[in-house]
């Protein structure tokens, strides 16, 4: 049946995402019974004195009707064309279904940069805060008409969780297609749906993938597992289920995946490393540094790097290989690619005395690393 779910009901600012194939017909235009439908659900909320933030999906799917556009689009160019169009039109609808309830909404489109960033981080902070302390319904997605696929999350799931720790939310509930997590693919079967889920390390050779994915969407169940990776680390409960199922989300009942929240933190740099970002490189370590690295959570220096590749610069995310290519961790890089290659092999006491004193630090330091156990990359 699953543990009790007072702490679902009892969370006073609740983070709500929603994704396209829920909002849109399968021509692509928005269902104006689902917006209806959702917006009475979050409306109840707020009204019960919770605050309320929504991240939707929709904006590329709901142009792609009013543009022609039979399919969503592979390419950049015409997606972010139809987000142009489509944006306007989520908003106009959500507007006026939250103005039946009283309530105001505020637009907020964010990249990337907007929250890994530490300035942007600052602005969307003040913003999506000051938006609560005035009673608006924030309705947050992400910038598709600017965002290029080198800063996008790629997909709203990540997006949702990492705004569930800006706004220092108590609950995310992800919204979709599919009424819970299962332990295989519910349309050939055998498969069970999971209740409770304590930690995402219990899902380790389950094949979450298979459970489904839409077709308007850029998302599929992996990347709401890394979602919740994100918010319950960050100290946040999670509840994965389908759209219908909202109002009995919101009220408590044992619908859906309950991802429980962890009682210890871990840092939003770390969890954004780990889950929300690709590495823009990577640094090969010879046996010692592998060593250092995953036995003792020593920082990367140059002496242990015995290649490097990609286009990086200082600031960036960088996987860290072994020998035979297996992804290690992945960290933030303190020198530029073009930098690095005269670095490899030697100390740090060596390039300070050639180099100057800017050159006797780490090439990645351990502060701002995660292990990748699973090897994702």
């Amino acid at each position: 049946m699953g543990a009790d779910r007072t702490a679902i009901t009892e969370a006073e600012r609740v983070v709500v995402k929603i994704g396209s194939s829920s909002l849109t017909t399968t021509r692509g235009g928005i269902d104006d019974s689902r917006v209806a439908a959702l917006v009475d659900s979050l409306a109840k909320v707020r009204a019960a004195g919770r605050d309320v933030v929504l991240v939707s999906s929709g904006a590329i799917a709901a142009g792609l009707a009013p543009l022609g556009m039979p399919a969503r689009p592979r390419d950049l160019a015409r997606q972010q064309a139809a987000a142009s169009v489509g944006q306007g039109l989520l908003m106009a609808n959500y507007t006026t279904e939250f103005a039946a309830h009283g309530r105001q909404v505020g637009q907020v489109l964010l990249t990337v940069d907007d929250v890994t960033r530490r300035a942007h981080y600052r602005n969307a902070y003040r913003t999506l805060h000051k938006l609560l302390a005035l009673g608006v319904v924030p309705i947050v997605n992400e910038n598709d008409t600017v965002a290029t696929h080198e800063i996008r999350f790629g997909d709203n799931d990540r997006l949702a969780a990492l705004v569930a720790q800006l706004v220092h939310a108590d609950l995310l509930v992800l919204l979709s297609d599919v009424d819970a997590l299962y332990d295989g693919d519910p349309h050939r079967g055998e498969a069970s749906a999971i209740t409770d889920v304590h930690s995402v390390d219990e899902l380790d050779g389950l094949d979450v993938g298979a459970t489904g994915r839409s077709g308007l969407g850029s998302g599929g169940m992996q990347t709401k597992v890394e979602a919740a990776a994100i918010a319950t680390g960050s100290g946040i409960d999670v509840v994965l289920t389908s759209a219908p199922q909202a109002p009995a989300v919101l009220a408590g009942d044992k619908v859906g995946t309950w991802f429980h929240r962890r009682a210890a933190r871990r840092s939003t740099r770390l969890l954004w490393l780990e889950y929300a970002t690709d590495g823009r490189g990577t640094l090969v370590l010879d046996d010692g540094a592998v060593r250092a690295v995953v036995e003792r959570g020593a920082s990367l220096l140059p002496a242990g790097i015995t290649d490097v590749a990609g286009d990086f610069t200082a600031g960036d995310p960088v996987d860290l290989l072994d020998g035979d290519g297996a992804v290690l961790a992945r960290g933030v890089v303190n020198f530029d690619a073009s930098e690095l290659p005269a670095l490899l092999g030697r100390s740090t006491k060596d390039l300070a005395r050639e180099l100057g004193a800017a050159y006797e630090r780490e090439v990645v330091h351990r502060d701002d690393m995660v292990l990748l156990r699973r090897g994702r990359r």
